[in-house]
């Protein structure tokens, strides 16, 4: 049987409107047999997120006080219920049975910690798939709502950042059964542990959910409906004529989302690349748009795919007399920062010298305990850290074939007399990393994508 599994995204199912979008999409192709569904966007008066809200509840109001946002516990009971409301209404829902249950879950007092963390986040996506489903239905749709807690979508105990157990897969294709109804509806986010308690996924969790479902029905193309038209060759708000990349490897679009192309949740795709599911990425409010398929692999047409930029960070640049020599070095540094919590990206390496780049924000409140502990266990000569860095990465298959690519790159920066602080080519040849000054880097990026893509 074709199946397509679609996850909607928080835009997209934000309000009446939207919702009436997702309809129309799912009615307009039958292979769309499984929907997942996210909260709904924001709320009207605040502009927060619905989850930030109910996660503001749980927490007393301590979520938003910690983010110096004035939005107290009742504020956000208030925001959510309206939301709710608010759909139901411009649906034409029966809202009582609906809203009563929500008000009751909002008003538990029996869990405790992450227990009613958990359970308060996983609220926004329970009633709006429980709206959205009932929507469907009384529009014609033979649609069934399928909750977590129904088909056993199992989770770790990790409350509030659960993993997937493999006993879901099994779950997941014994009961999704495609002969009394046209397609199921299935909130995203959350599941239950083994002990039938409420646990949430990351953030943005409803990728994992949609893609757990497509690799455990092994889906001909799991589709991801967001507010985009698919993956651009570089940021659009930079550069306003950039193209939307039609195809993209696995390894491409990683390379590309750990440099701030966050278009879709990374972990969502494991499973769906162990099978060769093609991930679809589209727009709910472009729905003629084709968007960008990810692909195990492609034949490359093109060196370069796609340009990233990740701003704020940091090299921290550390000089020792054949420090290359000394068994460990790199192992022992490396572990300093792991002790300070502090995530490193990448650590080009000379004889007597390496850099460490990081985010600058894990500096704040580090930076001085950090080189008083490097220096005190690994002797060091010098340290020296240079701040407000834009990474500028590079990224195609295609580069393999044509190491002539680099010095293109590197041509077109001195054309501009742009100066940049580093260079770092990634052992699998598909990428290559330019360090520059922040307050250069937008036109770095833009000169770079004129020479290497827009031709």
């Amino acid at each position: 049987m074709d199946i397509k599994v679609c996850k909607f995204g928080g835009s997209s199912v934000k309000d009446a409107s939207q919702i009436k979008k997702v309809f129309s999409i799912v009615k307009s192709d039958i292979k769309r047999k499984v929907i997942v569904v996210s909260a709904p966007g924001r709320d009207e008066k605040f502009q927060e997120k619905i989850t930030d809200h109910l996660l503001n509840v749980s927490t007393e109001g301590n979520h938003f006080s910690e983010q110096k946002i004035e939005v107290s516990a009742k504020q956000s009971f208030d925001a959510i219920v309206e939301k709710f409301e608010s759909l139901c209404k411009d649906l034409e829902i029966d809202k009582k049975t609906i809203i009563d249950s929500l008000i009751k879950d909002l008003n538990n007092k029996t869990l405790k910690s992450e227990k009613k963390d958990a359970f308060f986040l996983s609220r926004g996506e329970h009633y709006n798939a429980k709206i959205i489903s009932e929507y469907m239905r009384k529009r014609g749709l033979n649609i069934k709502l399928m909750l977590p807690e129904e088909f056993g979508f199992i989770l770790s105990s990790n409350y509030c950042d659960g993993k997937v157990l493999k006993q879901s897969h099994k779950n997941i294709s014994e009961h999704f059964k495609f002969d009394k109804y046209d397609c199921y509806l299935v909130p995203g986010f959350y599941g239950i542990t083994q002990d039938n308690e409420i646990a949430v996924l990351s953030r943005g969790g409803s990728d994992l959910t949609g893609g757990e479902l497509a690799y455990s029905l092994d889906a001909d193309v799991y589709e991801n409906w967001t507010d985009t038209n698919g993956v651009y060759e570089v940021d659009p708000r930079i550069i306003q004529d950039a193209n939307v990349i039609p195809r993209l490897t696995f390894k491409e679009l990683r390379l590309l989302s750990s440099k701030g192309f966050n278009v879709f949740h990374f972990n969502a795709m494991l499973n769906c690349k162990k099978s060769k599911i093609p991930i679809n990425i589209r727009n709910t409010n472009n729905p003629e748009h084709e968007g960008t398929i990810i692909l195990s692999e492609r034949v490359p047409m093109e060196d370069l795919v796609g340009i990233a930029k990740l701003d704020n960070m940091a090299a921290i640049h550390l000089q020792k007399d054949m420090l290359a020599d000394e068994i460990g070095f790199t192992a022992e540094l490396l572990k300093v920062f792991s002790e300070f919590g502090i995530n490193t990206y990448h650590y080009p390496t000379d004889r007597d010298d390496i850099s460490i780049l990081v985010d600058q924000e894990d500096l704040k409140g580090n930076i001085n305990n950090l080189r008083r502990s490097i220096e005190r266990r690994l002797k060091t000569d010098n340290i020296f850290v240079t701040y407000n860095l834009s990474i500028i990465t590079l990224v195609g298959i295609g580069l393999k074939e044509n190491a002539f690519a680099v010095v293109d790159a590197i041509a077109a920066l001195k054309e501009e007399n742009i100066s940049f602080e580093m260079f770092d080519m990634s052992p699998s040849k598909i990428s290559f990393h330019i360090g520059v000054s922040q307050n250069i880097s937008d036109i770095a990026l833009e000169t770079l994508y004129k020479k290497m893509i827009a031709v």
